[in-house]
């Protein structure tokens, strides 16, 4: 959960800072911080691909894990149930609430935060949701100097979302090999990779629809068990 609570101060913190600081940050700034969280990213995605000792599952996992995700169209749905919650709760609302759930949304319908917290609860690392932390982090000054202190407490559901992923990670953690914890990492380095080009907008891609590698690396190794 160490992962998970750094995430969550991080957004509290930011967004005191952006109180604080109250529209003086100069756009380039903002710009630069991004993209060097992005670089760190693509960094932590390289370090987890390469730890792969069956390259040929790793391409395997992608492909068949990114074509269930397309027929289940999950990219579209996560968009679809985030669209769905800004318009219930922002209609109306007040400026706190926009801001809350603004930045809720941003922190929480995302590929990484999943990543993150799924890899946090079975291998015990928490860099990619350290990453997120920092890039949380400078969103929630922009955020918060902008839609004031709802953005704050939208670190709650963060701390709720993302530990119930952990927790329920970690109680499948007896049930995994050390071969599939290292092949289920290094496709989960792919995502990773994957998120930090997004951010640095060198090419977009619908990693929700990839998410499901994940999970193939541990259907892999409970067949070659059974047979």
């Amino acid at each position: 959960m160490l992962g998970v609570i750094m995430n969550a101060a991080a957004i509290v913190v930011g967004s005191l800072l952006g109180l604080l600081l109250h529209k003086g940050i100069k756009e380039s700034f903002r710009q630069t911080m991004l993209d060097v969280t992005a670089l760190a990213v693509v960094v932590i995605g390289i370090i987890g691909a390469i730890k792969t000792q069956n390259v040929l599952l790793l391409v395997i996992s992608l492909v068949i894990g990114s074509f269930l995700g397309e027929a289940m169209r999950i990219e579209h749905r996560l968009n679809q149930l985030g669209h769905w919650i800004e318009c219930r709760l922002t209609q109306g609302g007040s400026g706190l609430t926009r801001g809350f759930v603004t930045a809720s949304l941003v922190f929480c319908v995302g590929s990484m935060a999943i990543v993150g917290s799924i890899e946090s609860g079975l291998t015990g690392n928490h860099g990619t949701l350290l990453a997120k932390s920092i890039l949380d982090g400078i969103f929630s000054i922009f955020f918060a100097s902008t839609m004031g202190i709802g953005v704050a407490f939208s670190a709650l559901p963060v701390l709720l979302y993302e530990g119930l992923l952990t927790l329920s990670a970690t109680g499948l953690k007896p049930l995994l090999t050390e071969p599939m914890i290292v092949e289920l990492t290094a496709v989960g380095g792919v995502l990773i990779l994957a998120i930090g080009i997004n951010q640095l907008q060198l090419k977009k891609m619908s990693i929700g629809n990839m998410l499901p590698s994940v999970f193939i690396p541990v259907l892999y190794f409970t067949l070659m068990r059974l047979f």
